[in-house]
């Protein structure tokens, strides 16, 4: 397979998707059978072009991420044909008919070295490749069986919203948007992030509604990750958010199109991932990530309602269980005689101080939470009830907990779950421990200094120039 001439697979430099010239050898088919050395799905066949023997041909795939049958009858069939290479007397001549429609194909590319060839095949083209002239014709063949089809969204339901969601594949993503937008003024930006992984990035936004200076900073940003590959969003978020050391979120991300397409009429600009199912949009705001799109399709009243609802449940999941501690333990004047007769006949007989009881049942919950999570379906749901009913009730009924403590912390984390983003409540459970930590040893006076730390934490992240607290706080940017 390989001549003495030629370098062998472990003396090539390794691909990177976002550098050229990368392999310095003459762009053959023997060179790409080279670079796919033990791809077993890798797949190459030498045809003669037009059926004529000065004209021969390699024609290379990689199986899975093409159509065979597209390639057999929009390629193969057509390439074979004498009727329609008559009278042709070069190579260049015969690449110029391919280009000009002999072959069939609604996209095709002209490509002269060998980065850019693998690249194709690596996105689900088919190469013609010519070897006396070192040029390449490349066509996409994509497979429709790697498409998941579109569904509903498992996580934001509505009811009067629209049902479809977005999908793994990037180029569908963007199709989905284009259909709530139905506009040129709607521009996409695509780039490739990932030294292995090669990962397609679009960067969108409106023409004339969203900042230019912002957009170009969103894309530069892109276009500086130097990472191995895009797998998650978490890879993505730490390298163009500004303060990535925030407990809070400062990116919004959602898995509905016409979500992301409100977004983008705000000004924001959108990013979609090749592989997740998800839009990501900035510059992001607090108040952002306490609304849903439900909120849009409701009576004002109904929706002002529930998102103020949603403000009370963000206090009572952060400070409800570091306010019980501090007022049991520093505070008692503060609990009415009733309640406080009450607190103290539950509490006599456990053993534990307030703080740790309370701290012990936090980590539970959070235990329980990621196991249900981590399980499947039926076994976390399964655990949830064990873990919730059965074992809390035993631990009262045993006098190892308070029913106070109980009820304070399951508040607390009903509370959590009713914040349309994960992502905010994930900070919310951080800060909870350390507003119950610092409630321990300060009290109220604790909880008051750390809340005004973290105002100022939040008043002095930006958002790509939009303070993150706007419009709540004067003189803020933002939409």
């Amino acid at each position: 397979m390989y001549n003495s001439n030629t370098p062998s697979p472990e003396q090539q430099p390794p691909f990177h998707p976002e550098e050229q010239t990368k392999y310095p050898q003459p762009l053959t088919g023997q060179t790409i059978e080279m670079i796919f050395s033990d791809c077993d799905d890798f797949d190459l066949r030498s045809v003669l072009a037009g059926e004529k023997p000065e004209f021969p041909a390699a024609v290379c795939w990689l199986d899975g991420l093409t159509a065979g049958g597209d390639i057999s009858t929009d390629v193969l069939r057509p390439l074979t044909e004498t009727a329609r290479f008559v009278g042709l007397k070069t190579e260049a001549d015969i690449i110029d008919r391919i280009l000009k429609g002999a072959v069939y194909s609604y996209t095709v590319n002209r490509r002269d070295n060998c980065d850019d060839v693998v690249q194709d095949l690596l996105n689900g083209f088919c190469a013609i490749i010519f070897d006396a002239s070192q040029i390449a014709v490349t066509f996409e063949v994509k497979s429709s069986a790697n498409v998941r089809s579109i569904a509903e969204a498992s996580l934001e339901k509505t009811v009067k919203g629209a049902k479809d969601a977005f999908i793994e594949t990037m180029r569908v993503n963007t199709s989905l948007v284009r259909k709530k937008l139905r506009t040129a003024k709607l521009k996409s930006v695509e780039t490739t992030i990932g030294r292995k992984s090669g990962t397609g990035v679009s960067v969108m936004d409106v023409e004339d509604v969203a900042e230019q200076p912002r957009g170009d900073e969103g894309l530069s940003r892109l276009e500086a990750i130097e990472i191995d590959g895009l797998i998650a969003s978490g890879f993505l978020e730490q390298y163009i958010v500004d303060q990535p050391s925030s407990p809070f979120p400062q990116l919004l991300h959602t898995e509905r199109p016409d979500t992301f397409a409100r977004y983008l009429l705000q000004g924001r600009i959108g990013i979609l991932v090749d592989g997740l199912p998800l839009g990501f949009a900035t510059p992001a705001q607090f108040t952002q990530f306490m609304k849903v799109s439900e909120d849009n399709a409701q009576h004002f009243t109904v929706s002002s309602v529930l998102v103020l609802l949603r403000y009370m449940a963000f206090l009572c999941a952060l400070y409800l269980p570091a306010f019980y501690v501090a007022v049991a333990m520093y505070h008692q004047e503060m609990i009415p005689t009733q309640l406080l007769s009450s607190a103290i006949t539950a509490k006599q007989q456990v053993p534990f101080p307030t703080s740790i009881e309370v701290l012990g049942m936090l980590v539970a919950f959070e235990l329980l939470q990621e196991a249900g999570l981590r399980l499947p379906t039926p076994i976390g749901d399964t655990v949830s009830i064990i873990g919730a009913l059965i074992v809390g009730q035993s631990a009262v009924e045993a006098k190892f907990l308070s029913p106070i403590a109980v009820i304070i912390v399951a508040f607390s984390g009903i509370a959590s779950y009713t914040l349309p983003s994960q992502d905010m409540a994930s900070g919310i459970r951080i800060m909870r421990i350390i507003l119950v930590l610092v409630a321990m040893f300060a009290g109220i006076f604790g909880i008051m200094a750390v809340t005004t730390l973290m105002i100022w934490h939040m008043c002095s992240i930006e958002s790509y120039g939009v303070c993150y607290l706007s419009p709540l706080v004067d003189g803020a940017q933002g939409s």
